[in-house]
């Protein structure tokens, strides 16, 4: 038996403010969305892994998802570091700075944590 990652889920508050979050943050692209009367799902792709971000919107939802301790998180490395890192200051995004393992953490809108990574690290 072999398994393969296919996508994570993250459920936010306010679907389209995520979405723009995302492509401006990380570059994420909308590869596909399901609409149900309840929910929506978007599909977001980087555009070089198969791998995917599921958010989920839940449309009766109008209190903010408790996260408990933030003690998960995604992990994503990027070509320029630097840059990045400039980009997600400039956002003021970044909640969490590691400067001794050379990483740092960002919050989405709804309080995730997003770990940048330079690099090929993983």
């Amino acid at each position: 038996m072999n398994f393969k990652f296919v996508h994570n889920n993250f459920n936010v508050s306010n679907l389209e403010s995520s979405v723009a979050f995302y492509k401006e943050a990380l570059g994420l692209v909308e590869v596909r969305r399901m609409e149900k009367p309840d929910f929506t799902l978007v599909f977001l792709g980087d555009s070089i892994t198969t791998h995917k971000l599921e958010l989920t919107w839940l449309k009766d939802k109008t209190t903010p998802y408790n996260l408990g301790d933030n003690e998960f998180h995604l992990a994503l490395n990027v070509d320029d570091f630097d840059g990045a890192y400039e980009l997600h200051k400039k956002m003021g995004c970044i909640c969490y700075e590691n400067k001794a393992m050379g990483i740092y953490f960002i919050a989405d809108p709804d309080g995730y944590w997003i770990e940048i990574l330079p690099g090929d690290r993983g």
